[in-house]
């Protein structure tokens, strides 16, 4: 049993969606491989809820301005916290992250950064000029001067190097819990039933799936589009205007699900279509295969293993290969589609459980903390 102790910044609210889970699992991963690790976040909001309350959490003081996560006392709430062997900063940009950096220098504690997508030439272009601004003052040597940077696949490794970056980088991928689905079967659809779970922003591209469904004449009748979750309020009564003009009758919106009412939902479909312009991960493509629902991804994600592991579809983006691929997924067999549904399972224990993915996490930081052998998924 190791005594060292991990502090992650971030947030276990649950409407932060990915993030929260990833950050809760890699939490937990690392619990469960002796080490004594928790988060510290800001206060939930009146509507926030913790996404579970298993794990150690410690509150900073109330945020001051939200566009930057500005907290005056986060540097005393790391004092009053004691010492920390090592911290695991969730992210880019704000504040808690460059503090808790700063702090960790300061005091000669290593940390590490998990880049969550954000150096994704999407990304930086958002607000682009704030984050040259940003480069500049901080976040470069934040950056440059931790132990490690984690990068969730090998594409957004190259972008961190892109940017001019030398320090080490870690691969590990995002967790996905497949403790509760390992055992459970490929679920059998009541019907063709196309979803989309997460976040709706722009972005996300959702609207392509519902043109799918207007130009696919070929589509039985009682086949159903399943749009779960929440966000942008006016993307989502943009995509609410679209199923209008579209005539859709066979288009539903669920609002943000969690718990056994996303679980549910999730085990209805036949396939998970995410159709995003970028994604760096996209934990509900893990979500999906836990499950043993095959899933089409847009190339905008780094999912190339849907078609190596044989468990769906890496897509171009446009709305012609959409329709393409979705036509495809129609057209295969309910048997194909079980080997399909188990051969996304497998991948899941294999390569994305919070057991691997535990186990990934805990030898990089023996590597940093105890001076170990450099694991294979570091690169330098």
């Amino acid at each position: 049993m190791t005594d060292k102790r991990i502090l992650h910044t971030g947030s276990l609210d649950v409407k932060t969606g990915g993030p929260a889970l990833s950050t809760y699992l890699t939490i937990k991963g690392l619990s469960e491989n002796g080490f004594q690790a928790g988060v510290l976040m800001p206060p939930l909001n009146n509507d926030g809820r913790l996404i579970a309350d298993d794990v150690t959490v410690c509150y900073t003081d109330k945020v001051k301005f939200e566009r930057f996560g500005y907290m005056p006392g986060l540097k005393q709430t790391l004092r009053q916290l004691g010492h920390y062997d090592l911290y695991h900063i969730q992210g880019l940009w704000q504040y808690p992250g460059h503090a808790t950096a700063s702090y960790a220098r300061h005091n000669r504690i290593p940390y590490i950064i998990s880049l969550r997508g954000m150096m994704y030439p999407q990304a930086l272009a958002h607000s682009a000029l704030i984050k040259k601004i940003s480069l500049a003052l901080y976040q470069r040597r934040d950056l440059q001067k931790a132990a490690c940077i984690q990068a969730t696949c090998i594409e957004e490794m190259e972008y961190y190097r892109m940017a001019g970056f030398t320090n080490p980088v870690a691969v590990i991928p995002n967790p996905v819990d497949s403790r509760e689905t390992a055992g459970r079967p490929v679920p059998a659809a009541d019907k063709f039933r196309i979803g989309y779970i997460g976040r709706l922003h722009p972005r996300k591209r959702v609207e392509r799936l519902i043109y799918a469904f207007r130009d696919l004449s070929s589509l039985p009748g009682d086949s159903e589009l399943l749009i779960i979750g929440s966000g942008d309020s006016e993307y989502e009564q943009f995509l609410r205007d679209e199923v209008k003009r579209c005539h859709l009758d066979n288009v539903r919106f669920t609002g943000f699900l969690t718990g056994e009412e996303k679980d549910k939902a999730l085990m209805s479909l036949s396939y998970l279509a995410v159709t995003s312009d970028f994604e760096n991960f996209g934990n509900v493509v893990t979500e999906a295969l836990a499950r043993g629902i095959p899933v089409i991804a847009s190339k905008g994600m780094p999912w190339q293993k849907l078609e190596e592991h044989d468990c769906g579809w890496w897509t171009d983006n446009d709305q012609k290969s959409v329709n393409d691929v979705i036509t495809k997924a129609f057209h295969t067999s309910a048997e194909r589609r079980l080997i399909m549904g188990n051969n996304g399972k497998q991948l899941i224990e294999k390569e994305f459980s919070v057991e691997v993915t535990g186990l990934k996490m805990k030898q990089l930081y023996d590597w940093i903390l105890n001076d170990g052998e450099k694991p294979v998924f570091v690169y330098e």
